[in-house]
């Protein structure tokens, strides 16, 4: 497979036509080569318009979710970035470049609230329920965090800011974004 060409396709035919068109992301996302993220079985997919399932829980999303992540995200040179990674490595991989420095967590990591630090930028390689009080924790003040978000069984792109020690996040695109579990509201009864 010429995967180049796929790579090239995938810029073309999914993000300049959903309307990602900033050069910071098509280059980076026409750089990296995503196929190097799959299972060898899966390479020939890493393309595909959807979300890949690697095992284990882990998955890589969907080319559109990323290059939306990132044009919402804005990375300065001066940000500290938090991954929290659905497992592929992909998203680490992208931005690296354009920041300061770059630290990921698993989903496990960053919902537990056990590990400490204060990002300006964080970034979840999924969709969630909620942002539990660990991960608010790691978003620094006035940082920012971008993340699919769960709201009735729909998945949507939302950004947020902390201030004042406040983090509220905002839907933006109706997109189909894999769940990540670590960050579903805990159940509980109601009448």
């Amino acid at each position: 497979m010429d995967f180049a060409a796929a790579r090239k396709a995938m810029l073309d035919s999914q993000l300049r036509t959903s309307g990602v068109n900033q050069p910071f992301v098509l280059e980076r996302m026409g750089s990296v080569p995503r196929e190097d993220f799959v299972p060898e079985a899966m390479r020939t997919a890493a393309y595909n318009d959807r979300a890949i399932r690697l095992g284990d829980g882990k998955v890589l999303p969907q080319p559109l979710f990323h290059g939306m992540m990132l044009e919402e995200a804005q990375p300065l040179a001066s940000d500290e970035v938090l991954v929290v990674d659905g497992g592929s490595g992909y998203l680490p991989a992208l931005i690296e470049p354009m920041v300061k420095s770059v630290r990921t967590m698993t989903p496990d990591e960053a919902a537990g609230g056990r590990k400490k630090g204060s990002y300006s930028l964080v970034l979840v390689d999924g969709a969630i329920e909620h942002v539990p009080a660990g991960l608010a924790k790691l978003v620094g003040d006035n940082g920012r965090i971008v993340t699919g978000q769960i709201d009735n069984g729909v998945t949507r792109l939302a950004t947020g800011r902390k201030t004042a020690g406040s983090l509220a996040l905002l839907p933006l695109a109706e997109l189909g974004i894999p769940r990540l579990a670590q960050f579903d509201r805990p159940s509980g009864w109601s009448f």
